[in-house]
């Protein structure tokens, strides 16, 4: 159903979209509005200064009078297409939020509540690491900053873009200063950042010598070796193989994943944010999914189901609408 809202609106813009900007969205059986616009004012500019010269003649005349009569009606056209468009568009909304949403009060309208609705929206552009728009949001709002929150996510986006550069070192220097903060939690990842360099090491063009990659496994073995034994194990095994295609053959295909690499960054962020007290993700990015996808209609139906059948189930234990799509969200 989703899907389907997404495609009118993709159909809408279309309709709306100049022709000499991008291909267009959609198939149209008029021109553009703006095209046709263009034309009109081009022959009007034109009846104009043949007005002004005293050049206008009664074929001309006719002539810009017939080219206008067909752009109007293609504007017709147009908005008919436009209207059918958004008839279509809101059905399908009406079908994806089956239920009316709950009546509430007017919502943030005391300054304290105010106040708050802007920290988590400021907060919402420095965690993002948009701190350009941060700083023109917290100079235009009535809410200062959170001490030290510019600097602090500045630094974890630092280490995100190193990480998708292929550099795991400032992460890997972090998981090492907050080693204990990482083993109390059963977070492998330190290890995970010393065996994504060892992969990069192993597979590079040309590959590294074995003494040099014995050598960086010796740097983590001792410190990492009780908790990670296996795996510190299965390194120095592959070293055996130093190609792609021969781990791929081998028990050992996962080294030559690319998800070695990629499990790095949501791991880092998950860790950086519980080591400052945060969410792993967006509190205003959770708030609009949930709200997006239809909770509230969810959550007004369930309060209707229990009122009207109250002894129908165990309300402690059961519940009357399935939270499948939101257990990526749960804390």
């Amino acid at each position: 159903m989703t899907d389907t809202i997404t495609k009118e609106l993709e159909k809408l813009e279309g309709l709306f979209k100049f022709p000499d900007t991008n291909p267009p969205l959609t198939k149209a059986k008029s021109p553009a509005m703006a095209h046709s616009l263009d034309i009109i004012l081009k022959q009007l500019q034109h009846a104009r200064n043949a007005i002004e010269t005293g050049a206008l003649s009664e074929p001309t005349y006719l002539e810009i009078v017939k080219l206008l009569e067909q752009q109007k009606k293609s504007l017709d056209e147009r908005q008919k297409e436009i209207h059918a468009s958004l008839t279509k568009l809101g059905k399908s909304i009406d079908k994806r939020f089956v239920n009316s949403l709950p009546t509430l009060p007017p919502l943030f309208q005391s300054e304290e509540s105010a106040q708050a609705l802007e920290r988590v929206i400021g907060n919402h552009f420095v965690r993002s690491g948009t701190f350009d728009v941060a700083d023109v949001f917290y100079k235009e709002s009535s809410v200062e900053p959170a001490p030290d929150a510019r600097e602090i996510f500045l630094n974890m986006h630092m280490n995100v873009t190193a990480l998708q550069q292929g550099d795991v070192q400032p992460t890997l220097k972090w998981a090492q200063d907050n080693r204990q903060f990482l083993k109390s939690r059963g977070s492998p990842l330190e290890f995970y950042c010393y065996r994504s360099q060892f992969v990069r090491m192993l597979l590079s063009e040309p590959p590294t010598p074995p003494p040099e990659l014995l050598a960086y496994i010796r740097t983590f073995a001792e410190s990492l070796y009780q908790d990670f034994g296996s795996e510190i194990r299965s390194l120095m095994t592959a070293m055996l193989f130093t190609s792609r295609e021969r781990l791929l053959r081998l028990k050992y295909a996962d080294l030559a994943s690319e998800s070695i690499h990629e499990v790095l960054e949501p791991m880092f962020i998950k860790e950086y944010c519980a080591k400052f007290g945060m969410s792993k993700q967006l509190p205003l990015k959770v708030v609009g999914d949930i709200g997006g996808n239809g909770a509230l209609a969810r959550i007004e139906k369930g309060k209707k189901v229990m009122k009207d059948r109250i002894n129908d189930w165990n309300q402690s234990n059961e519940l009357m609408v399935s939270l499948l799509h939101y257990l990526s969200l749960t804390y």
